[in-house]
């Protein structure tokens, strides 16, 4: 049961304004939700799974978890955490995450295993029936992301809380877009969720770490960055950009 604590009841409230504001689930919605075994998207089942008894809207949870076959996995436990909530986790083991590490790949390790990642699980996701896939994204990755496509991509663009893709074949969909990551460690840590730790051997070099901790620095200055950037994106003024 979960115990709803203050850092409970901000993400409830963020996930709930998300939810309503963008319009993300509708009754009767079988939604696909694409777990890592990281905080986000533990947090987001378990929410997802808990507001179901307490709101008059009905859909069903289809957690997925794609392996990208490191030394390490953890698939058989994130497996039984589903089984505890009532759910069947759907599991595919690839061989994604060796392979793009490989000395003859001249492309970003985690641009091609993340590419990859992606693409399986969106076809798992037609695959059980589901025109919706929730992913675990929150607010501090919508503002890294950001940046990430300007410093790096040379474009202004981030993540969509509601996006439909395929010629709306599925619609991404993410509940925590407004939810803050320091609350969600908290939360995680409160209420003891069996976050596994990411077998990847670039995991703490990744670009979207150097990003953090920029952001954690310039926050150290100046605490309302983040928030500044996040409201700059409803905040565009095309007169004075570039087109």
């Amino acid at each position: 049961m979960i115990r709803e604590t203050r850092i409970y009841q901000r993400i409830n409230r963020a996930m709930g304004k998300a939810i309503h504001q963008y319009d993300m689930i509708e009754d009767g919605d079988r939604i696909a939700l694409g777990l890592s075994g990281g905080k986000d998207s533990l947090t987001l089942l378990t929410f997802l799974v808990e507001r179901l008894r307490r709101i008059p809207v009905t859909y069903s949870i289809h957690p997925v978890y794609i392996d990208p076959g490191f030394d390490g996995g953890f698939a058989d436990e994130l497996a039984a955490h589903c089984r505890d909530l009532g759910l069947t986790l759907t599991c595919e083991h690839t061989n994604h995450g060796p392979e793009a590490h490989k000395d003859t790949q001249s492309a970003n390790p985690c641009f091609i295993c993340s590419r990859l990642r992606r693409k399986r699980l969106f076809e798992l996701t037609s695959e059980l029936g589901c025109r919706t896939l929730a992913l675990g994204h929150n607010k501090d990755d919508v503002i890294e992301t950001l940046l990430i496509n300007m410093f790096y991509s040379g474009q202004i663009s981030t993540m969509m809380p509601n996006q439909s893709m395929f010629g709306g074949e599925v619609t991404v969909i993410r509940p925590l877009y407004l939810a803050e990551e320091s609350d969600i460690v908290r939360f995680a840590s409160e209420q003891g969720l069996p976050v596994y730790s990411n077998p990847c051997p670039s995991a703490a070099v990744s670009k979207r770490r150097e990003i953090k901790d920029l952001l954690e620095s310039l926050s150290k200055a100046n605490p309302h960055v983040k928030g500044n950037l996040f409201r700059s994106l409803s905040q565009v003024r095309l007169d004075y950009l570039l087109t």
